[in-house]
C-alpha cells in the first residue's frame, strides 16, 4: 500500500511557487464559503511515520487558511479525565460544528497502532479497535461529516535520514527525542501494523490518502490540491444525496407488543412504600459509597410515556444520593449549537466520572422515538440509530459505566386521569403542556416505536427494564431496587 509513497516524488521550487498562490487564495474563498453556508463540517486527520512533515503540514494549513475557523487539536498519551472515560469520548469533546474546519493532529488511529506494535494488545484487540473505528467514521459521514485521512509516509532510509537531518539543524533539534528513535527500531512492525489498520478502514466515505513526505513541496501541494477538491465537490454539490433504501419495520403479525404484556396496576400501599423505600434508598446510598464503585459510573436513562412519573422515580433516585455525585440532565429538543454537531456529541459531552452518577430525563432514544414520529429525522437516519446507539452503550459499559434503562408505561386512561389533575392543581399546571396533548394523540405510533426500540436495543449489558407505572409506589420502588442489582451485579466483578 505504502510503495507508491517511496517513487520519489518532486515538485520544483518553480512549479511550487507558481502554483501556490492560486490554491492559497481558492481554499480561503472555500473556507469562507463553507463558513457562511454552515452546511457541515470538514475533519482533517494527520497521521503517519514519525519525521514525514505531519507537523509541518498542520502548520502551513492554519498558514494558508484562516486559522480563526479551525480548530487544532493534537492527542498525546491519554490523560487521567480521558481514562476515566469511553476511549472515543476525547476525540467527540473536539469535533467541529457545521461550518468550522477540525485538524487532529494524531487521532483515533494511533493508540491502537501503537498498543500493537508495543505489544500491549493483540490481533483480536486491534480488529475490534479497528472495527469501532469503522461504525464511528461511518455514522459521522451518515451525519454529515466530511472526512479527510492524510497519511504521511517515508522508506525506511528516509525517515532514518530525515531523523538524522532534524537532529543535526539546532533549529529543529528539539522535535527529535528519544522516542523517535525507539519507535524508529520498531519501522517494520509498525509499517505492517499501519497498513493492515488502513487497508481495513478506507472506505468510500472515508477513503486514505497516502502522501509521500520526502519532498516538502510535494507534500504540501498534495495536500492543498485534496483540500481543495474535497471542499469544492461537497460546496458545489446542487442537490442532497439520495438516502439509502431501508427494509420497513413491520409489526408483529399477531398484533402483540411488549407493552402488552405488562401488568400496569401493580399492587403496593403507602404504608409499605415508605419502609420499602427507606430500604432501597439505604441500599443505594451505601453501593454509591463502596470503595469498588469509585472504579465504575452509572448512567441511567429514564424514558416513558408523558405523566408517567419519571421525574418522581429520579426524585427518589436522587434522594439517596451524595448532590455531589450526580447530575440530572434533563433533554430537550437540541439547541443551535447542538444541531450543528452529530446528534449523540451532546450525550458523550454529558458522561459521568468515575465514582458518579449521570440520570438522563429523557435521552439519546429521541432518536427513534419523537424524531422518528414527528418526522424529524429521515426514516434512514433513525433506522441506523439503533445500532449507533447499541454500539454507544457498549462503549459506556466496555469502559465501567453501568447502564440501565427504564420505560415507565401507564395505560392511557392513567395518563388522561394524570394530566387532568395537572390542570386542576396549581403547583402542577406547569407539567401540562399543549405537547403533551398532540402526543397523546399519537398513542398508537409511540407503542410501536417503543416496541422497536426496546425490540433492537435492549442488549445484555444495557437491557431495558419495563416498568409498570399506573402505582407510581410500585414504579419507584422497582426503579431503586434496578439501579442497586445493577450496580451489586457490576461490583461482584470487580
Amino acid at each position: 500500500m505504502f510503495e507508491a509513497a517511496e517513487l520519489g516524488h518532486h515538485i520544483s521550487k518553480e512549479d511550487y511557487r507558481t502554483q501556490l498562490p492560486a490554491l492559497r487564495q481558492a481554499l480561503l474563498e472555500a473556507q469562507y464559503e463553507l463558513k457562511e453556508k454552515p452546511d457541515f463540517p470538514l475533519v482533517i486527520l494527520i497521521n503517519g511515520v514519525d519525521g514525514a512533515g505531519k507537523g509541518e503540514t498542520v502548520n502551513l494549513l492554519n498558514e494558508w487558511m484562516d486559522p480563526r475557523l479551525i480548530d487544532t487539536h493534537a492527542f498525546g498519551e491519554p490523560g487521567p479525565e480521558a481514562l476515566a472515560h469511553p476511549t472515543m469520548w476525547r476525540y467527540w469533546q473536539v469535533l467541529p460544528a457545521k461550518g468550522r474546519i477540525g485538524i487532529l493532529f494524531g487521532s483515533w488511529y494511533t493508540p491502537p497502532i501503537l498498543d500493537r506494535v508495543s505489544g500491549a494488545i493483540g490481533d483480536t484487540a486491534l480488529d475490534n479497535a479497528v472495527d469501532d473505528i469503522v461504525r464511528f467514521e461511518t455514522m459521522l459521514a451518515s451525519e454529515g461529516v466530511q472526512l479527510l485521512k492524510f497519511w504521511f509516509h517515508l522508506g525506511k532510509s528516509q525517515q532514518r535520514a530525515r531523523l538524522k537531518a532534524l537532529e543535526k539543524d539546532p533549529l529543529t533539534r528539539w522535535r527529535v527525542g528519544d522516542r523517535d528513535w525507539e519507535h524508529f527500531k520498531h519501522y517494520d512492525e509498525f509499517v505492517a501494523i499501519s497498513e493492515r489498520v488502513l487497508l481495513r478502514t478506507s472506505t468510500g466515505t472515508a477513503p486514505w490518502v497516502v502522501v509521500d513526505g520526502e519532498d516538502e513541496r510535494y507534500r504540501s501541494l498534495t495536500v492543498g490540491k485534496l483540500l481543495l477538491e474535497a471542499l469544492r465537490t461537497r460546496l458545489d454539490r446542487t442537490s442532497a444525496p439520495i438516502p439509502p433504501a431501508v427494509p420497513p419495520l413491520l409489526a408483529p403479525i399477531d398484533g402483540i407488543r411488549v407493552l402488552d404484556r405488562l401488568q400496569l396496576d401493580q399492587p403496593l400501599e403507602k404504608s409499605q412504600y415508605t419502609e420499602e423505600l427507606e430500604r432501597w434508598q439505604g441500599r443505594l446510598n451505601q453501593l454509591s459509597r463502596d470503595p469498588r464503585f469509585a472504579q465504575h459510573s452509572l448512567v441511567a436513562v429514564f424514558e416513558g410515556n408523558d405523566a408517567a412519573g419519571k421525574g418522581g422515580a429520579i426524585r427518589r433516585v436522587t434522594g439517596a444520593l451524595d448532590a455531589r455525585h450526580y447530575h440530572v440532565i434533563p433533554v430537550a429538543a437540541p439547541t443551535e449549537d447542538e444541531r450543528a454537531q452529530p446528534y449523540l456529541w451532546r450525550f458523550w459531552r454529558r458522561l459521568p466520572k468515575r465514582g458518579t452518577f449521570a440520570l438522563f430525563d429523557r435521552s439519546w432514544y429521541g432518536r427513534v422515538l419523537v424524531e422518528r414520529i414527528e418526522g424529524f429525522a429521515a426514516e434512514p437516519d433513525w433506522m441506523r440509530a439503533y445500532g449507533e446507539i447499541n454500539d454507544f452503550e457498549r462503549q459506556l459499559t466496555e469502559a465501567g459505566t453501568i447502564v440501565v434503562k427504564f420505560w415507565l408505561a401507564i395505560d392511557a386512561d392513567e395518563q388522561l386521569k394524570r394530566f387532568n389533575a395537572r390542570e386542576e392543581t396549581g403547583f402542577k399546571r406547569f407539567k401540562i403542556t399543549e405537547e403533551d396533548w398532540r402526543n397523546r394523540a399519537k398513542w398508537d405510533a409511540y407503542r410501536e416505536a417503543v416496541h422497536d426500540m426496546v425490540e433492537r436495543t435492549s442488549t445484555h449489558d444495557a437491557p431495558w427494564t419495563l416498568v409498570e407505572a399506573n402505582n407510581k409506589y410500585y414504579a419507584r420502588i422497582k426503579v431503586l431496587q434496578t439501579i442497586c442489582k445493577a450496580i451489586e451485579n457490576r461490583l461482584a466483578k470487580t
